[in-house]
Protein backbone atom coordinates (compact mmCIF):
# COMPACT_ATOMS: atom_id res chain seq x y z
CA UNK A 1 0.00 0.00 0.00
CA UNK A 2 2.92 2.62 0.74
CA UNK A 3 4.91 1.59 -2.29
CA UNK A 4 1.58 2.59 -4.26
CA UNK A 5 1.13 5.53 -2.99
CA UNK A 6 4.55 6.96 -2.88
CA UNK A 7 4.72 6.61 -6.69
CA UNK A 8 1.54 9.12 -6.45
CA UNK A 9 1.69 12.56 -8.12
CA UNK A 10 3.09 15.43 -6.18
CA UNK A 11 -1.33 16.69 -5.89
CA UNK A 12 -2.15 12.95 -4.86
CA UNK A 13 0.05 12.37 -2.76
CA UNK A 14 -1.20 15.97 -0.74
CA UNK A 15 -4.99 14.18 -0.84
CA UNK A 16 -3.43 10.64 0.21
CA UNK A 17 -2.18 13.12 3.58
CA UNK A 18 -4.99 14.71 4.21
CA UNK A 19 -7.41 11.55 3.74
CA UNK A 20 -4.74 10.21 6.02
CA UNK A 21 -5.00 12.44 8.60
CA UNK A 22 -8.36 11.30 9.34
CA UNK A 23 -6.87 7.52 10.25
CA UNK A 24 -8.72 5.68 8.13
CA UNK A 25 -6.31 5.40 5.02
CA UNK A 26 -3.42 3.02 6.08
CA UNK A 27 -6.36 0.75 6.30
CA UNK A 28 -5.77 -0.21 2.81
CA UNK A 29 -8.14 -1.05 -0.42
CA UNK A 30 -11.27 -2.75 -0.01
CA UNK A 31 -14.26 -4.22 -2.02
CA UNK A 32 -14.05 -6.94 -5.04
CA UNK A 33 -13.50 -7.03 -8.50
CA UNK A 34 -10.36 -5.47 -9.27
CA UNK A 35 -6.57 -6.86 -9.67
CA UNK A 36 -3.70 -5.08 -8.92
CA UNK A 37 -2.33 -2.58 -10.94
CA UNK A 38 1.31 -1.65 -12.39
CA UNK A 39 3.02 0.58 -9.63
CA UNK A 40 1.87 4.53 -10.01
CA UNK A 41 -0.51 3.34 -13.14
CA UNK A 42 -4.43 3.28 -12.60
CA UNK A 43 -6.33 -0.32 -12.96
CA UNK A 44 -8.69 1.95 -15.10
CA UNK A 45 -9.45 5.05 -16.30
CA UNK A 46 -12.97 5.37 -16.05
CA UNK A 47 -15.15 7.80 -18.18
CA UNK A 48 -18.50 9.02 -17.18
CA UNK A 49 -21.44 11.62 -17.59
CA UNK A 50 -23.28 13.03 -15.16
CA UNK A 51 -25.73 15.93 -14.17
CA UNK A 52 -24.27 18.51 -11.92
CA UNK A 53 -25.35 21.64 -10.24
CA UNK A 54 -23.02 24.67 -10.49
CA UNK A 55 -19.88 24.54 -10.87
CA UNK A 56 -17.72 22.53 -12.47
CA UNK A 57 -15.27 20.26 -10.43
CA UNK A 58 -11.63 20.20 -12.08
CA UNK A 59 -10.26 17.38 -13.74
CA UNK A 60 -8.11 15.52 -11.16
CA UNK A 61 -8.45 17.92 -8.32
CA UNK A 62 -7.84 16.32 -4.71
CA UNK A 63 -11.33 14.60 -4.33
CA UNK A 64 -10.61 12.42 -6.96
CA UNK A 65 -7.12 11.92 -6.34
CA UNK A 66 -8.05 10.50 -3.18
CA UNK A 67 -10.43 8.19 -5.06
CA UNK A 68 -8.17 6.82 -7.07
CA UNK A 69 -5.70 6.02 -4.18
CA UNK A 70 -8.11 4.27 -2.34
CA UNK A 71 -9.60 2.21 -5.69
CA UNK A 72 -6.91 2.52 -7.93
CA UNK A 73 -9.48 4.15 -10.73
CA UNK A 74 -8.75 7.78 -12.62
CA UNK A 75 -12.12 9.21 -13.54
CA UNK A 76 -13.02 11.34 -16.17
CA UNK A 77 -16.06 12.94 -16.14
CA UNK A 78 -18.39 14.73 -18.34
CA UNK A 79 -20.71 16.89 -16.02
CA UNK A 80 -24.04 18.23 -17.68
CA UNK A 81 -26.20 21.04 -16.48
CA UNK A 82 -29.64 18.99 -15.02
CA UNK A 83 -31.87 21.35 -17.05
CA UNK A 84 -30.17 19.35 -20.09
CA UNK A 85 -29.29 16.40 -18.72
CA UNK A 86 -32.27 13.74 -20.07
CA UNK A 87 -32.08 15.71 -23.38
CA UNK A 88 -28.11 14.88 -23.30
CA UNK A 89 -28.59 11.57 -22.47
CA UNK A 90 -31.22 10.89 -25.21
CA UNK A 91 -28.85 12.51 -27.79
CA UNK A 92 -25.72 10.38 -26.47
CA UNK A 93 -28.23 7.12 -26.89
CA UNK A 94 -28.99 7.95 -30.74
CA UNK A 95 -25.33 8.63 -31.68
CA UNK A 96 -24.29 5.75 -29.92
CA UNK A 97 -21.62 7.71 -28.29
CA UNK A 98 -21.40 6.90 -24.70
CA UNK A 99 -18.80 6.38 -22.05
CA UNK A 100 -18.18 3.52 -19.59
CA UNK A 101 -20.22 4.69 -16.90
CA UNK A 102 -23.36 7.28 -16.84
CA UNK A 103 -26.18 8.29 -14.63
CA UNK A 104 -29.65 8.17 -16.08
CA UNK A 105 -32.60 8.87 -14.54
CA UNK A 106 -35.79 6.42 -14.68
CA UNK A 107 -37.33 7.53 -18.03
CA UNK A 108 -39.28 5.96 -20.70
CA UNK A 109 -35.92 6.28 -23.26
CA UNK A 110 -34.09 5.24 -20.51
CA UNK A 111 -36.26 2.31 -20.50
CA UNK A 112 -36.52 1.53 -23.82
CA UNK A 113 -32.85 1.47 -24.14
CA UNK A 114 -32.41 -0.88 -21.06
CA UNK A 115 -34.77 -3.24 -22.98
CA UNK A 116 -33.06 -3.35 -26.19
CA UNK A 117 -29.84 -4.70 -25.00
CA UNK A 118 -27.53 -1.16 -25.00
CA UNK A 119 -26.39 -2.00 -21.58
CA UNK A 120 -25.26 -4.82 -19.28
CA UNK A 121 -27.67 -6.75 -17.12
CA UNK A 122 -26.18 -6.63 -13.62
CA UNK A 123 -28.15 -8.70 -11.76
CA UNK A 124 -26.05 -12.16 -11.66
CA UNK A 125 -23.24 -10.14 -9.90
CA UNK A 126 -24.25 -7.63 -7.64
CA UNK A 127 -24.14 -10.33 -4.93
CA UNK A 128 -20.84 -10.77 -5.25
CA UNK A 129 -19.81 -7.62 -3.62
CA UNK A 130 -20.06 -6.67 -0.02
CA UNK A 131 -21.46 -3.52 0.36
CA UNK A 132 -24.13 -4.08 -2.87
CA UNK A 133 -24.94 -7.01 -1.22
CA UNK A 134 -25.63 -5.77 2.34
CA UNK A 135 -28.23 -3.38 1.31
CA UNK A 136 -31.57 -4.62 1.58
CA UNK A 137 -33.02 -5.69 -2.19
CA UNK A 138 -35.53 -3.10 -2.60
CA UNK A 139 -32.91 -0.50 -3.41
CA UNK A 140 -31.77 -2.87 -6.55
CA UNK A 141 -35.90 -4.22 -7.35
CA UNK A 142 -37.12 -0.53 -7.61
CA UNK A 143 -34.71 0.40 -10.84
CA UNK A 144 -35.12 -3.43 -12.03
CA UNK A 145 -36.76 -3.78 -15.71
CA UNK A 146 -39.38 -6.22 -16.52
CA UNK A 147 -37.52 -7.94 -13.55
CA UNK A 148 -33.79 -7.39 -14.52
CA UNK A 149 -31.20 -5.51 -13.27
CA UNK A 150 -28.78 -3.21 -15.25
CA UNK A 151 -27.56 -0.14 -12.98
CA UNK A 152 -26.68 0.01 -9.70
CA UNK A 153 -28.72 3.07 -7.78
CA UNK A 154 -27.45 6.08 -6.39
CA UNK A 155 -28.81 5.06 -2.81
CA UNK A 156 -31.56 7.70 -1.11
CA UNK A 157 -34.15 6.56 2.09
CA UNK A 158 -37.18 4.88 1.01
CA UNK A 159 -38.94 5.89 4.15
CA UNK A 160 -38.41 9.62 4.42
CA UNK A 161 -41.55 10.15 6.27
CA UNK A 162 -41.79 10.98 10.05
CA UNK A 163 -44.42 12.87 12.10
CA UNK A 164 -42.95 16.28 13.42
CA UNK A 165 -45.21 18.27 16.31
CA UNK A 166 -44.86 20.94 18.69
CA UNK A 167 -43.72 18.44 21.85
CA UNK A 168 -44.39 21.84 24.01
CA UNK A 169 -47.91 22.17 23.21
CA UNK A 170 -48.84 17.86 23.58
CA UNK A 171 -47.12 17.87 27.32
CA UNK A 172 -48.70 21.07 28.25
CA UNK A 173 -52.07 19.59 26.40
CA UNK A 174 -51.73 16.20 27.50
CA UNK A 175 -51.72 14.77 24.56
CA UNK A 176 -51.15 11.57 22.90
CA UNK A 177 -49.14 10.44 19.69
CA UNK A 178 -52.01 10.05 16.83
CA UNK A 179 -52.54 6.36 15.63
CA UNK A 180 -56.11 5.23 14.52
CA UNK A 181 -58.01 8.06 12.81
CA UNK A 182 -60.12 8.60 15.40
CA UNK A 183 -56.82 9.44 17.26
CA UNK A 184 -55.89 11.77 14.85
CA UNK A 185 -59.35 13.65 14.57
CA UNK A 186 -58.68 14.06 18.76
CA UNK A 187 -55.78 15.82 18.54
CA UNK A 188 -56.31 17.86 15.22
CA UNK A 189 -59.35 19.22 16.53
CA UNK A 190 -57.44 19.85 20.02
CA UNK A 191 -54.39 21.71 18.03
CA UNK A 192 -57.07 23.91 16.29
CA UNK A 193 -60.23 24.67 19.13
CA UNK A 194 -58.05 24.64 22.28
CA UNK A 195 -55.79 27.31 22.14
CA UNK A 196 -52.41 25.46 22.57
CA UNK A 197 -50.26 28.30 21.74
CA UNK A 198 -52.37 30.10 25.28
CA UNK A 199 -52.87 33.58 23.60
CA UNK A 200 -56.34 33.91 23.61
CA UNK A 201 -57.32 33.16 20.19
CA UNK A 202 -58.59 30.55 17.80
CA UNK A 203 -55.44 30.76 15.68
CA UNK A 204 -53.99 27.58 15.28
CA UNK A 205 -54.86 24.30 13.14
CA UNK A 206 -53.45 20.91 14.45
CA UNK A 207 -52.99 20.07 10.64
CA UNK A 208 -52.45 22.13 8.14
CA UNK A 209 -52.30 20.32 4.03
CA UNK A 210 -51.06 22.40 0.44
CA UNK A 211 -52.50 21.97 -2.50
CA UNK A 212 -50.44 18.56 -3.04
CA UNK A 213 -51.85 16.93 -0.01
CA UNK A 214 -52.45 13.86 -2.60
CA UNK A 215 -50.08 13.66 -5.11
CA UNK A 216 -46.75 11.99 -5.27
CA UNK A 217 -44.61 10.37 -2.78
CA UNK A 218 -45.12 13.05 -0.30
CA UNK A 219 -48.63 12.27 -0.70
CA UNK A 220 -49.60 13.23 3.62
CA UNK A 221 -53.30 11.61 2.18
CA UNK A 222 -51.58 8.64 0.83
CA UNK A 223 -49.01 8.56 4.23
CA UNK A 224 -52.00 8.27 6.55
CA UNK A 225 -53.47 5.85 4.77
CA UNK A 226 -50.85 3.60 4.59
CA UNK A 227 -50.14 3.70 8.16
CA UNK A 228 -53.73 2.58 8.60
CA UNK A 229 -53.30 -0.36 6.75
CA UNK A 230 -53.68 0.74 2.89
CA UNK A 231 -51.94 -0.40 -0.14
CA UNK A 232 -48.97 1.89 -1.38
CA UNK A 233 -50.53 3.36 -4.56
CA UNK A 234 -51.28 -0.45 -6.15
CA UNK A 235 -52.27 -3.24 -4.10
CA UNK A 236 -52.23 -7.00 -5.60
CA UNK A 237 -54.81 -9.32 -4.99
CA UNK A 238 -54.30 -13.20 -4.67
CA UNK A 239 -55.05 -13.72 -8.34
CA UNK A 240 -52.58 -11.22 -8.80
CA UNK A 241 -54.71 -8.02 -10.30
CA UNK A 242 -54.12 -4.81 -9.45
CA UNK A 243 -56.52 -2.61 -7.46
CA UNK A 244 -55.76 0.88 -6.75
CA UNK A 245 -54.93 2.21 -3.74
CA UNK A 246 -58.05 4.77 -3.72
CA UNK A 247 -60.72 2.13 -3.71
CA UNK A 248 -59.24 0.55 -0.31
CA UNK A 249 -61.37 0.75 2.93
CA UNK A 250 -58.67 2.79 4.88
CA UNK A 251 -58.16 5.10 2.12
CA UNK A 252 -61.84 5.67 2.11
CA UNK A 253 -61.92 5.77 5.43
CA UNK A 254 -58.73 8.52 5.32
CA UNK A 255 -60.36 10.78 2.82
CA UNK A 256 -63.63 11.10 5.40
CA UNK A 257 -61.46 11.89 8.08
CA UNK A 258 -59.83 14.55 5.88
CA UNK A 259 -64.46 15.10 4.71
CA UNK A 260 -65.06 15.54 8.65
CA UNK A 261 -61.65 17.95 9.50
CA UNK A 262 -62.77 20.05 6.51
CA UNK A 263 -66.65 20.45 7.61
CA UNK A 264 -65.55 21.56 10.98
CA UNK A 265 -63.31 23.94 9.90
CA UNK A 266 -60.37 22.34 11.65
CA UNK A 267 -58.06 22.01 8.75
CA UNK A 268 -57.10 25.01 6.74
CA UNK A 269 -59.80 25.83 4.34
CA UNK A 270 -57.80 27.05 1.46
CA UNK A 271 -55.70 23.58 1.59
CA UNK A 272 -56.64 22.85 -2.13
CA UNK A 273 -55.14 25.70 -3.46
CA UNK A 274 -52.55 27.59 -1.27
CA UNK A 275 -48.60 26.23 -2.16
CA UNK A 276 -46.05 24.05 0.22
CA UNK A 277 -43.89 27.50 0.81
CA UNK A 278 -47.15 29.36 2.36
CA UNK A 279 -47.61 25.89 5.01
CA UNK A 280 -44.23 26.07 5.71
CA UNK A 281 -44.32 29.44 6.82
CA UNK A 282 -46.91 28.78 8.90
CA UNK A 283 -45.48 25.74 10.56
CA UNK A 284 -41.98 27.79 11.43
CA UNK A 285 -44.43 30.83 12.55
CA UNK A 286 -46.02 28.20 15.25
CA UNK A 287 -49.65 28.22 13.50
CA UNK A 288 -49.64 24.19 13.37
CA UNK A 289 -49.41 21.36 15.91
CA UNK A 290 -48.86 17.86 13.60
CA UNK A 291 -47.02 17.08 10.12
CA UNK A 292 -46.22 14.13 8.21
CA UNK A 293 -43.28 15.26 6.37
CA UNK A 294 -39.70 14.32 4.87
CA UNK A 295 -37.75 15.08 8.34
CA UNK A 296 -37.13 18.98 8.62
CA UNK A 297 -37.98 18.84 12.24
CA UNK A 298 -34.78 21.23 13.06
CA UNK A 299 -35.90 23.45 10.10
CA UNK A 300 -38.81 24.25 12.08
CA UNK A 301 -37.42 24.19 15.70
CA UNK A 302 -34.77 26.69 14.23
CA UNK A 303 -37.45 29.57 12.42
CA UNK A 304 -39.85 28.72 16.12
CA UNK A 305 -37.17 29.26 18.31
CA UNK A 306 -36.86 32.68 16.87
CA UNK A 307 -40.12 33.66 17.46
CA UNK A 308 -40.59 31.83 20.62
CA UNK A 309 -37.14 30.42 22.36
CA UNK A 310 -39.55 28.19 24.51
CA UNK A 311 -41.12 26.13 21.63
CA UNK A 312 -40.00 23.07 21.59
CA UNK A 313 -40.52 20.44 18.19
CA UNK A 314 -39.37 16.84 18.18
CA UNK A 315 -40.37 13.75 15.57
CA UNK A 316 -41.73 10.30 16.10
CA UNK A 317 -41.74 7.40 13.64
CA UNK A 318 -45.68 7.40 11.51
CA UNK A 319 -47.51 4.23 13.60
CA UNK A 320 -51.12 3.14 12.91
CA UNK A 321 -52.86 0.09 14.66
CA UNK A 322 -50.51 -2.21 12.97
CA UNK A 323 -47.58 -0.54 14.14
CA UNK A 324 -44.94 1.65 12.00
CA UNK A 325 -46.01 1.48 8.16
CA UNK A 326 -44.96 4.04 5.99
CA UNK A 327 -45.19 4.31 2.48
CA UNK A 328 -42.23 2.76 0.39
CA UNK A 329 -40.83 5.30 -2.11
CA UNK A 330 -38.14 4.67 -5.24
CA UNK A 331 -34.94 5.02 -2.99
CA UNK A 332 -32.78 6.84 -5.72
CA UNK A 333 -31.99 9.61 -6.75
CA UNK A 334 -31.06 7.85 -10.53
CA UNK A 335 -28.65 4.88 -11.62
CA UNK A 336 -25.84 4.15 -13.07
CA UNK A 337 -25.70 2.42 -15.98
CA UNK A 338 -22.96 0.47 -18.05
CA UNK A 339 -23.05 0.89 -22.10
CA UNK A 340 -21.80 -2.54 -23.70
CA UNK A 341 -20.38 -0.42 -26.34
CA UNK A 342 -17.83 1.26 -24.25
CA UNK A 343 -17.82 -1.65 -21.44
CA UNK A 344 -16.37 -4.51 -24.03
CA UNK A 345 -16.24 -7.20 -21.77
CA UNK A 346 -17.22 -8.87 -18.53
CA UNK A 347 -14.36 -8.86 -17.08
CA UNK A 348 -14.18 -4.97 -17.48
CA UNK A 349 -18.26 -4.50 -16.03
CA UNK A 350 -16.68 -7.15 -13.09
CA UNK A 351 -13.92 -4.86 -12.17
CA UNK A 352 -16.32 -1.19 -12.98
CA UNK A 353 -18.61 -2.83 -10.21
CA UNK A 354 -15.75 -3.22 -7.93
CA UNK A 355 -14.89 -0.17 -8.19
CA UNK A 356 -18.47 1.25 -7.22
CA UNK A 357 -18.30 -1.07 -4.19
CA UNK A 358 -15.21 0.46 -3.21
CA UNK A 359 -16.87 3.40 -2.70
CA UNK A 360 -18.97 2.24 -0.26
CA UNK A 361 -16.60 1.36 1.80
CA UNK A 362 -16.41 3.58 4.99
CA UNK A 363 -13.57 5.39 3.91
CA UNK A 364 -14.83 6.13 1.01
CA UNK A 365 -18.45 6.59 2.55
CA UNK A 366 -16.75 9.74 4.93
CA UNK A 367 -14.94 11.13 1.90
CA UNK A 368 -18.21 11.20 -0.32
CA UNK A 369 -20.06 12.30 2.93
CA UNK A 370 -17.57 14.79 4.52
CA UNK A 371 -14.54 15.20 2.06
CA UNK A 372 -10.87 15.73 3.04
CA UNK A 373 -10.69 16.07 7.00
CA UNK A 374 -8.88 19.29 7.69
CA UNK A 375 -9.85 21.07 4.05
CA UNK A 376 -13.79 20.03 4.46
CA UNK A 377 -14.15 19.04 7.93
CA UNK A 378 -12.10 18.47 11.30
CA UNK A 379 -12.41 16.11 14.19
CA UNK A 380 -13.90 17.61 17.75
CA UNK A 381 -14.43 14.66 20.19
CA UNK A 382 -16.17 12.31 19.27
CA UNK A 383 -18.29 13.75 15.87
CA UNK A 384 -16.98 15.79 12.87
CA UNK A 385 -17.53 19.13 12.11
CA UNK A 386 -18.12 21.19 8.67
CA UNK A 387 -15.06 23.60 8.11
CA UNK A 388 -16.97 25.77 4.70
CA UNK A 389 -20.07 25.00 3.54
CA UNK A 390 -19.55 26.56 0.76
CA UNK A 391 -16.38 24.84 0.01
CA UNK A 392 -17.94 21.35 0.69
CA UNK A 393 -20.77 22.47 -2.23
CA UNK A 394 -18.29 23.03 -4.65
CA UNK A 395 -15.71 20.02 -4.23
CA UNK A 396 -17.45 17.74 -1.98
CA UNK A 397 -21.07 17.36 -3.06
CA UNK A 398 -20.93 16.69 -7.01
CA UNK A 399 -19.57 12.90 -5.80
CA UNK A 400 -21.23 12.61 -3.06
CA UNK A 401 -24.62 13.26 -5.63
CA UNK A 402 -22.96 11.22 -8.44
CA UNK A 403 -21.65 8.06 -6.48
CA UNK A 404 -23.33 5.40 -4.38
CA UNK A 405 -23.20 5.69 -0.99
CA UNK A 406 -25.10 4.82 2.97
CA UNK A 407 -25.09 8.28 4.90
CA UNK A 408 -22.75 8.07 7.69
CA UNK A 409 -24.74 6.80 9.86
CA UNK A 410 -24.37 3.18 8.45
CA UNK A 411 -20.31 3.37 8.80
CA UNK A 412 -18.93 5.97 10.65
CA UNK A 413 -17.51 6.13 14.56
CA UNK A 414 -16.96 9.61 14.31
CA UNK A 415 -20.51 11.24 13.09
CA UNK A 416 -21.32 14.49 11.98
CA UNK A 417 -22.09 16.75 14.55
CA UNK A 418 -25.75 17.49 14.40
CA UNK A 419 -28.65 18.33 16.96
CA UNK A 420 -30.13 15.24 19.00
CA UNK A 421 -33.66 16.53 17.05
CA UNK A 422 -31.42 16.08 13.39
CA UNK A 423 -29.94 12.69 14.29
CA UNK A 424 -33.33 11.76 15.80
CA UNK A 425 -34.91 12.62 11.90
CA UNK A 426 -32.57 10.87 10.60
CA UNK A 427 -32.75 7.55 12.32
CA UNK A 428 -36.32 7.45 12.01
CA UNK A 429 -35.37 7.70 8.36
CA UNK A 430 -33.69 4.62 8.09
CA UNK A 431 -35.54 2.88 10.47
CA UNK A 432 -38.25 3.03 8.22
CA UNK A 433 -36.84 1.01 5.79
CA UNK A 434 -37.78 -2.01 7.50
CA UNK A 435 -41.54 -0.65 7.42
CA UNK A 436 -41.76 0.58 3.98
CA UNK A 437 -44.93 -1.03 1.72
CA UNK A 438 -43.27 -1.42 -1.63
CA UNK A 439 -45.36 -0.07 -4.83
CA UNK A 440 -45.67 -2.98 -6.98
CA UNK A 441 -46.39 -1.11 -9.69
CA UNK A 442 -43.32 1.18 -9.36
CA UNK A 443 -41.31 -0.96 -12.11
CA UNK A 444 -43.95 -2.38 -14.46
CA UNK A 445 -44.61 -1.24 -17.89
CA UNK A 446 -47.81 0.14 -18.56
CA UNK A 447 -48.39 1.50 -22.28
CA UNK A 448 -51.76 3.57 -21.18
CA UNK A 449 -50.47 4.83 -18.44
CA UNK A 450 -47.42 6.29 -19.95
CA UNK A 451 -49.92 7.71 -22.39
CA UNK A 452 -52.80 9.36 -20.06
CA UNK A 453 -51.62 8.68 -16.60
CA UNK A 454 -50.88 12.31 -15.54
CA UNK A 455 -54.91 12.78 -16.40
CA UNK A 456 -55.94 9.90 -14.78
CA UNK A 457 -54.24 10.75 -11.26
CA UNK A 458 -55.55 14.38 -11.63
CA UNK A 459 -59.74 13.22 -12.44
CA UNK A 460 -58.94 11.26 -9.58
CA UNK A 461 -56.90 13.82 -7.01
CA UNK A 462 -59.61 16.49 -8.10
CA UNK A 463 -62.33 14.01 -7.19
CA UNK A 464 -60.70 13.38 -3.52
CA UNK A 465 -60.74 17.40 -3.61
CA UNK A 466 -63.91 17.65 -4.33
CA UNK A 467 -65.21 14.51 -1.91
CA UNK A 468 -63.43 16.06 1.19
CA UNK A 469 -64.94 19.26 0.58
CA UNK A 470 -68.59 18.19 0.76
CA UNK A 471 -68.76 19.11 -3.27
CA UNK A 472 -70.17 15.17 -3.69
CA UNK A 473 -71.41 12.73 -1.37
CA UNK A 474 -70.24 8.93 -0.94
CA UNK A 475 -72.43 8.23 -4.06
CA UNK A 476 -70.38 11.15 -6.29
CA UNK A 477 -67.39 9.83 -5.04
CA UNK A 478 -67.69 5.87 -6.58
CA UNK A 479 -69.31 7.65 -10.01
CA UNK A 480 -65.36 9.41 -10.29
CA UNK A 481 -64.05 6.18 -9.45
CA UNK A 482 -65.97 4.52 -12.47
CA UNK A 483 -65.56 7.32 -14.60
CA UNK A 484 -61.42 7.28 -13.86
CA UNK A 485 -62.04 3.60 -14.60
CA UNK A 486 -63.98 4.08 -17.95
CA UNK A 487 -61.32 6.41 -18.91
CA UNK A 488 -58.28 4.06 -18.94
CA UNK A 489 -58.12 2.99 -15.14
CA UNK A 490 -58.87 -0.64 -15.51
CA UNK A 491 -56.50 -0.69 -18.48
CA UNK A 492 -53.64 0.37 -16.63
CA UNK A 493 -54.55 -1.87 -13.99
CA UNK A 494 -54.98 -5.61 -16.46
CA UNK A 495 -51.50 -4.26 -18.19
CA UNK A 496 -49.93 -3.88 -14.35
CA UNK A 497 -50.97 -7.32 -14.01
CA UNK A 498 -49.79 -9.02 -17.03
CA UNK A 499 -46.41 -6.86 -16.66
CA UNK A 500 -46.31 -8.14 -13.08
CA UNK A 501 -46.93 -11.56 -14.52
CA UNK A 502 -44.26 -11.72 -16.88
CA UNK A 503 -41.73 -10.62 -13.97
CA UNK A 504 -43.01 -13.44 -11.33
CA UNK A 505 -42.91 -16.03 -13.78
Amino acid sequence: MRRKLAAASAAGAMAVALLAAGGWFCAGRGGNGAGEQNEGEPELVLSMVTNQVGEVPEENNLMEQAIQAYTGVRLKIGWVPPTAYDDKVNVMLAARELPKLLKVNYTPTVISSLKAGLFWEIGPYVQQYRNFSAQPRAFFDNVAVEGKLYGVPIFRNMGRVSLVYRKDWLDAQGWTLPVTLEDWYRVIRAGTVDDPDGNGKQDTYGMMLDKNYNQGTASTLSRLAVAQGAPNKWGVDREGSFIPEFVSAEYLETMRLFRRLYAEKLINPDFAVVDASTIDKAYESGKAAFRLTGGNAQTIQNQLEKLNPAAQVDSAPLKGPEGIRVPGEGGNAGMLVFPKSAVKSEQELQQILGFLDKLMDPPMVNLLVKGIEGRHYKVEGEFTVPLDKDLDFKEVKPYRDTFPNRDEQYHMDKPSKDTDLARKSKLIGYENEQHAVPNPALTLDSPTYAERGKELDQQIADAQTLYIMGKIDDRGWQAEVERWRLAGGDKVAREYKEAYQRVVR
